[in-house]
């Protein structure tokens, strides 16, 4: 990755996209922080296992930060290091959860995107693909869906590679 480069690594769940921007982010030879994005305080006994197995397989050297939702806080104080976002996703149900309205969400992304950019700052993001099956039944279900999509189509933009994981394989959607 070169010191300016935005990736956006997208897939459906369990994909792979995880292990594949654990890797690109493990390649880059940059020291790398990991914002894990889930609020570990509401987590089922199944979620807890999932962020344990997450955990376990990231490099000790690797700084993690959990429980911060500041997305352009952890760009700004990401200076020396590859910032890996996983996911933008669960930051979007986070902030969705405390009822912020969709558009104050988004612009706080594109906040951080620019400044990403600006500072040129490495940052791989990593979301899911959502709107690939049934239109959710609940109000709830469709503005999340919404607002994922909309969220992933401003990280395509911005980003300078976008890949799509599909069964552990990445297919380039943008960039090499």
């Amino acid at each position: 990755m070169t010191p300016s480069s935005l990736r956006f690594i997208l897939g459906a769940s369990r994909s792979g996209k995880s292990h594949y921007a654990e890797r690109l982010a493990a390649a880059s030879g940059l020291p790398v922080r990991y914002l894990a994005t889930y609020a570990t305080e509401v987590a089922d006994e199944e979620m807890r296992h999932r962020i344990a197995l997450h955990r376990k397989r990231r490099p000790r050297h690797w700084q993690t930060v959990e429980n911060r939702f500041d997305l352009r806080n952890q760009v700004v104080e990401s200076e020396e290091s590859l910032l890996l976002v996983d996911s933008v996703t669960l930051w979007l149900s986070y902030h969705l959860t405390r009822r912020r309205p969709t558009e104050s969400i988004l612009a706080e992304l594109q906040e951080a995107l620019d400044v990403a950019l600006e500072l040129r700052r490495p940052v791989i993001l990593v979301g899911d693909e959502v709107g690939g099956g049934l239109v959710p039944p609940t109000v709830e279900g469709r503005v999340f869906c919404d607002l994922s999509g909309c969220a992933n189509q401003l990280m395509a933009r911005c980003a300078t590679n976008v890949e799509l994981v599909v069964a552990g394989l990445p297919l380039a959607l943008k960039g090499s």
